[in-house]
This record gives C-alpha cells, structure tokens and sequence, in this order.
C-alpha cells in the first residue's frame, strides 16, 4: 500500500505532537520557590504568646525555618527589638537592638524549630518582638533579606520588686 503526502503528513504531525506531549508530562516540574517562616510560644507551637513581661524577665520563644528553594541555602535570622515598628516585604528593620540572631543550613525541604530566649531592657507599652529571615546569596557574597518576617506585640512593664 503507498501512501500518498496528506496521509503521511497527518501521520507525522500526530507523531511529533504525541512526542511532544509526552515529554512534556515527564519532564519533573521546578517547584515553586518559597520559604516560611513561624513564631512558635515556648511550648513550640502556634498562639499562647506572652503579651505582658517584666524588664528582666527571659521570654522564651521558637522559631521555625522552612526551605523550599528547590536548592540547599544557609539562612540567617535575627530576632530584634522593634520598639513598636515592623519591617516591610521590601525593608528590615534598620538600626534595632539585635536580641538573638543565628545561622542555618538547610536542604530543599528540609525545616529546623530554633528555640531561642530574650530579654528586654527597658519598658516599652506595645513593643514588637521582631523575626527577620536573611538567605546567603553566593553569586553576590553578601545576606539578603527575604522579606519574610513575624512579629508578636507586647508590653514591657517595671520589674516587680519584693
């Protein structure tokens, strides 16, 4: 049986598009790229944050790192005091007391729950404790901030004295 060119060309035309398709479908998908971050209490789990505490007194918190880059990445996070402002996606906060900070490795899905515990200095009606997340950039050399923060408000109070 010979096959004339419009029966060919449709038979050609099927095969690359099946061809293309099922690549298409093998291919494994790159995930989307993203990072979470969470203030746990000192149970380390979500909610029952402390809203009053005395100068002096140690509050011990939690905070969680999620990597889901699709690559291994070292973050860094700082936990400031706010004095009652917050960061923005686009800006840390800048010349705030740095109450705890650290660094961390880890893979694409990897997370990590970081206790860590402050103390404030002073009195301060409606303060912010403040989580900012940093990733190390290896092209450029330097931290950049990924925009993803939390913040819990509280009120700083005199220590009471016996």
């Amino acid at each position: 049986m010979i096959l004339d060119e419009e029966v060919f060309a449709v038979i050609l035309g099927v095969t690359i598009i099946g061809s293309v398709l099922g690549v298409a479908l093998t291919l494994p998908r790159s995930p989307e790229a993203f990072t979470a971050l969470g203030l746990l209490n000192e149970e380390g789990v979500i909610g029952d944050y402390p809203s009053r505490v005395h100068v002096g007194e140690p509050v011990k918190l939690h905070l969680f790192i999620y990597n889901h880059l699709g690559y291994t990445a070292l973050f860094k996070y700082q936990v400031k005091e706010g004095d009652g402002e917050i960061p923005s996606e686009k800006t840390p906060l800048h010349d705030k007391t740095i109450l705890a900070q650290g660094i961390v490795l880890l893979h694409h899905g990897e997370n990590v729950t970081i206790p860590f515990t402050v103390v404030f200095t002073r009195p301060f009606t409606n303060q912010t404790l403040v989580c900012e997340l940093y990733y190390y950039n290896p092209d450029s050399r330097i931290w950049e901030y990924t925009g993803r923060f939390v913040f819990i408000r509280l009120n700083v109070t005199e220590a009471v004295l016996p």
